[in-house]
């Protein structure tokens, strides 16, 4: 019964259900064949994880912060000898980064939290494996992923040119320039008017 207490017409609601499954009998599927036909990925879809390893500076960051500590990183320190200084320094080098991809939950925050961009997320999804321990990508599997990477989007042309665009251009003007001005951005204001 309907709420206002009229009593429906019986078997209406079968001849409503019958009348849409005709009309979608009717329709061609619209089914893809995946393995033949490439599906059209949105932009930013998560794929597999690449590394670019000249951007990782060992910080460990992507390694801590994982929940669920599928990141392996191990390094050891070089001395640098840099003319003129006192005494050399040390840096790390990257012996091993792998991503157990068996356990990553694909979240993103390894990515997010790497300071130095040497983490990217690649649409690439292709990835299966027979065995479970051939889905352990070492750092030189994880940099055959870099060349999947999709460039990153334009720079909004009205919008504020970042600090590294804004310090390469005033070292290109030379010595004694003056500092670039901001973005020009059409405003709807007068600007305000000086006290009398």
């Amino acid at each position: 019964m309907s709420d206002d207490g009229e009593r429906g017409t019986p078997g209406k609601g079968l001849v409503q259900g019958l009348a849409v499954t005709l009309k979608t009998m009717t329709k061609r599927s619209t089914t893809r064949q995946y393995p033949d036909v490439e599906p059209d990925l949105p932009p930013r879809s998560r794929g597999v994880i690449a590394l670019l390893e000249e951007n990782c500076t060992v910080c460990m960051l992507c390694a801590r912060e994982c929940p669920d500590w599928c990141i392996y990183i191990d390094s050891h320190k070089e001395e640098v000898i840099v003319p003129g200084a006192a005494r050399a320094r040390q840096r790390n080098v990257l012996d091993r980064f792998d991503i157990d991809f068996s356990l990553c939950m694909y979240c993103g925050i390894c990515i997010e939290v790497c300071p130095f961009d040497a983490l990217h997320w690649t649409p690439e999804f292709e990835y299966a494996e027979t065995d479970v321990l051939d889905l352990l990508h070492d750092k030189n599997r994880l940099g055959e992923w870099m060349r999947t990477v999709p460039p990153p989007p334009a720079h909004d042309v009205l919008g504020e040119p970042s600090k590294e665009e804004a310090t390469a251009a005033r070292k290109a003007a030379g010595p004694g320039a003056a500092k670039p001005a901001r973005a020009n951005v059409r405003r709807d204001t007068a600007p305000p008017e000086p006290p009398q």
